[in-house]
């Protein structure tokens, strides 16, 4: 088997590829996309860090001085939305916009969410046993970060049918070459959801973080709206995949499931090192805005680097044994939620969910059977099951 993203095959299983691309080919030219492979954990954590990229480069320069063809006219409200968040652009901006967000975002706010999201996590988990079973992600991992992030927005319950289907769908734009169809949906979705989250911030209410970001003058409307599609989207997404793909990882290793029965005060470093070992975001990209060498690799200003969190967190050279699941690994600088200066400012909060669903399924459903194998929704970046149906 070869790098091939559109292959349902290696969707389903990269890590040999990885191996192979780790071993023989670190840095590696893929000409479907134009982009040089990075699958070293050593090559990819420096090159997060390195202020020679970025995820934009239109602080710099437009599409055609960097040698970029011009976005389609359509794209136009996707962008609109997804630049005015923090995690499409550079410094200064983004050190700006991370700075504004964070006042709303606190450590202190976060951890005040932990009964909240306990509560929610038991009230799902209760339901899903008294039914006797059914998808795992349709009605635990999906409802638990969507009620999460619509209470911290002040969104009604009657509108958070709206959220999960939004989030999908811009999502969609970040895969590999994606056809027409899913960019005009991203599109769509983006327009949708930036034009809601407008009217609700022209009347925000009381004690939510849209009333929170619609305080701080110095935050433009833009700003507010591409930041709450953000966190909606980063956070909802990477939870709802860490979940489906963690007990369906659990369940392929059936000991490593009876030690965390055993002992649930691993959930901490088990969440860890079920994100490291099948993370959800397999390559993160980058753009080259000046001329690099990687692993003895030129690689010339204007191109893209795609970063294989994937391989990386299987790199033998940081984790030992890496294609061993261990829910007790105390060593694990896995990069599943980034570094340098886009790390993930929602990871706190993402820790929270994960170790309140896990650990409310562990206590109420502790005979949780998986029905049949699950199937991979196709996706690549955004690797994630279809569904997972359990039986309690």
């Amino acid at each position: 088997m070869r790098f091939d993203p559109w292959d349902p095959d290696f969707v389903a299983h990269p890590y040999g590829v990885y191996a192979d691309l780790r071993e023989h080919r670190p840095v590696s030219f893929f000409e479907p996309t134009g982009q040089w492979l990075v699958a070293r954990h050593a090559d990819v954590n420096a090159l997060l860090r390195d202020r020679r990229l970025g995820r934009s480069y239109l602080h710099l320069a437009t599409h055609e001085e960097f040698g970029r063809p011009p976005e389609p006219d359509f794209q136009e409200p996707f962008w609109r939305v997804i630049r005015a968040g923090m995690l499409d652009v550079e410094p200064p901006v983004h050190t700006r916009l991370r700075r504004l967000v964070s006042r709303a975002f606190t450590p202190r706010m976060v951890e005040s969410l932990r009964p909240r999201v306990r509560k929610t996590a038991e009230s799902l988990v209760d339901s899903f046993v008294a039914k006797g079973g059914g998808d795992l992600i349709a009605e635990v991992a999906e409802p638990l970060p969507v009620t999460v992030i619509a209470d911290m927005l002040g969104i009604p319950e009657s509108d958070r049918h709206l959220l999960r289907p939004w989030s999908a769908d811009i999502c969609g734009m970040y895969e590999l070459n994606p056809s027409i169809e899913a960019q005009h949906t991203a599109v769509r979705a983006a327009q949708e959801f930036g034009d809601y989250l407008r009217e609700r911030a022209a009347d925000p209410g009381d004690d939510n973080l849209i009333a929170a970001l619609a305080a701080i003058d110095e935050l433009t409307m833009d700003e507010l709206v591409g930041t709450c599609v953000l966190l909606l989207n980063a956070g909802h997404e990477a939870t709802v995949n860490v979940t489906g793909n963690g007990w369906w990882a659990l369940f392929r290793n059936p000991a490593e499931l009876a030690r965390l029965r055993e002992d649930p005060g691993l959930l901490p470093t088990a969440v860890e090192e079920l994100m490291r070992w099948d993370t959800p975001l397999q390559m993160f990209e980058r753009w080259v805005l000046d001329d690099i060498e990687v692993g003895g690799v030129a690689i010339p200003k204007g191109v893209e680097v795609a970063l294989l969190f994937g391989s990386a967190n299987r790199d033998p050279e940081v984790f030992a044994e890496p294609d061993r699941l261990d829910v007790g690994r105390a060593d694990n600088p896995h990069i599943s939620f980034g570094a340098g200066i886009h790390f993930c400012l929602g990871a706190p909060l993402a820790r929270i969910e994960l170790i309140e669903s896990f650990g409310a399924l562990l206590r109420k459903a502790p005979k949780l059977e998986l029905l049949r194998e699950p199937e991979w929704t196709g996706n690549y970046i955004i690797r994630g099951l279809r569904s997972l149906e359990m039986s309690v």
